[in-house]
Formats: C-alpha cells, structure tokens, sequence
C-alpha cells in the first residue's frame, strides 16, 4: 500500500520545483478532456431531446385515427359477459384515407368480432397504419432517456480518448524516469571508502 498524505484540491495546479513539463502538459489534457466531455455531453443530449419531442410531437399533430371496417370475423368467441374483457386478436381491416386511396392492414380487435364491425385505426398523413401517437407526457420521458442515452455515448468519445491520451503521457513518464534512473541509480550504491 502506498502511503498517501492529506487530499489536496487542484494539485496539479500547484507550483512544486519538482514538477515536470509532462505533468503540465497532463494537467491540460485533464482539464481540457473534462470540459469537452461536459460540453459535448451536455450539446448531443439536448439536441436529441429536441429532435425526439419535435418528431413525437409532429407525429401527434399528423397522425389521425380513421374508422376501419373488419374484413373478416376475428377469429376466437366474444365473452358472454359483457362486462367482461374481450382478448384481443388479429384481423384485418379496410379503411379508406383522405385521399381518397383504399388501405387494409391488420389491426388487434375483440375476439369474435364480426366482419363489417367499426374499429379505430390511426393513419400518417398518406393513409398509412401507423401506433397510436404517444401523449405529450410520455413524449417528454421517451425524449429526455434518449437524450441521456445520446449525451452520455457522446461524453464518452472524449472520456476514452482523453484517457488515452494520458496513458501514452504516463508511459512516456515511466520512460524518462528510467532513462534518468540509469543514469543517477548507479551514483546511489557508491560508498565512501
């Protein structure tokens, strides 16, 4: 274990004669790779989250939810209940857009569902099936963990090479100590005779 005095804040920025030029330039380098890292985190995060809540929000004020008409019966039986909760299944539905254009898609109705049956079904602006829109709170979740996500992959571009960096000025270091150490290690096992 090696001994350690007291934590001294902004050590690297204190004169010491016994301070070399690589611990300078080492010194910059932390500085430097610490605020880039902040900077460029902080810029790709809020610039995604604006990105992702400018897209979600064109997607709900674009997106619209058309009446569809089954196709075919839905497959399984309704519930006999009808307080009871249907399952949903899968079958297909018609619809026709704005435009004017006939789609069809496949859509998660109530089991037993005859053909013919009314269901909602939300449409881009072409007429094609798209998800149910996400509400404006869950837009702002969804926009700010993609956009911590994307700050902190982009911090790391700076962390990782700037950590580099700093094992090539270590290793460098280490090789100017050893020159120098051969050359005043040999003077230390002399003795007076």
């Amino acid at each position: 274990m090696a001994l350690r005095g007291p934590r001294v804040w902004l050590w690297r920025w204190r004169r010491n004669p016994l301070k070399r030029r690589a611990d300078r330039v080492e010194a910059w380098v932390v500085l430097g790779v610490w605020t880039f890292t902040v900077f460029l985190g902080l810029l790709a995060g809020t610039t995604v989250t604006r990105s992702v809540e400018g897209g979600l929000a064109r997607e709900r004020v674009e997106w619209r939810p058309l009446v569809a008409r089954l196709a075919e019966r839905a497959p399984g039986t309704a519930p006999e209940n009808d307080r009871a909760r249907a399952e949903q299944v899968w079958a297909t539905a018609r619809w026709t857009a704005a435009d004017g254009s006939e789609h069809s898609g496949r859509l998660r109705v109530p089991a037993g569902s005859a053909a013919g049956a009314p269901v909602t079904v939300w449409t881009d602006p072409e007429g094609r099936q798209v998800t149910r829109p996400v509400t404006e709170s869950q837009a702002r979740v969804r926009a700010s963990l993609t956009g911590a996500v994307a700050g902190l992959c982009a911090a790391a571009v700076p962390l990782v090479a700037g950590r580099a960096l700093r094992g090539r000025l270590e290793r460098r270091r280490i090789d100017q100590w050893a020159v120098e150490w051969s050359r005043f290690g040999p003077m230390w096992g002399r003795t007076a005779g």
